[in-house]
């Protein structure tokens, strides 16, 4: 990555913490100042799905062309995709403590992300179990396919076809018109912005990291 673009996510990221922080929000019946956790929650669910995306479309270009590098991609996508979708847990009890008086209450978008983490719990001990690399890749290729087609029914359509203490209409509104405060939005669309920069940074890293090692390995076998 380029200089700019890092200093460029460093200025992103900073702003959005101090702004969150800082930066008066107005009153929101039944959230108040806990509405904060929005700034950080949401965007890193964003970049979990984001990741798991990424995952299953380099999974589909393996499958194509048999190259181990996109194997490697997929994974690497995969494993950045399961830490967000960890820390989206966390900033989301946390507020469950908050408003709700309790981390876990199994609240249907809870449910749903607990067993999103179980399912891509499940490609990496997929991973783990298999030796042979070409039989590796190609198992989990499918499976990171599979897996990514139950991401949107679990982040986007259970939470909302069951009933759920979570807030609802607190960015769009049930007839789609923004219903955020201007300013709150400002941040919020800043903080979505530096984590998907933050996000293929990392998942730049993280690929070169794990191809690297992968020719240190092959170079050992030969």
């Amino acid at each position: 990555m380029k200089a700019y673009y890092k200093i460029l996510v460093f200025l992103i990221i900073t702003f959005v913490i101090v702004a969150a922080v800082v930066v008066p929000i107005p009153f929101i019946p039944g959230l108040g100042d806990k509405a904060r956790i929005i700034y950080l929650h949401v965007p890193m669910s964003w970049i979990a799905v984001l990741a798991f995306l990424t995952s299953m479309i380099y999974a589909i270009r393996y499958l194509r062309t048999r190259e181990i590098e996109l194997d490697i991609k997929a994974f690497s996508a995969a494993e950045i995709g399961f830490m967000f979708c960890i820390l989206a847990t966390i900033t989301g009890s946390l507020w469950a403590k908050f408003n709700w008086g309790s981390f876990w209450n199994w609240d249907p978008r809870e449910t749903s992300i607990f067993i999103l983490l179980l399912i891509y719990g499940a490609y990496f001990s997929l991973r783990s179990a298999i030796e042979n690399p070409e039989q590796k890749a190609k198992l989990s290729s499918v499976y990171s396919i599979i897996a990514f087609v139950t991401v949107p029914f679990f982040i986007f359509i259970m939470p909302r076809i069951v009933e759920s203490l979570h807030p609802a209409d607190t960015i769009v509104n049930s007839q789609g018109k923004i219903t955020m405060n201007p300013v709150m939005l400002t941040i919020f669309l800043s903080s979505l912005t530096g984590f998907t920069l933050l996000f293929f940074w990392i998942f730049n890293i993280k690929s070169r990291l794990e191809i690297l090692n992968l020719k240190i390995e092959s170079s050992k076998i030969d």
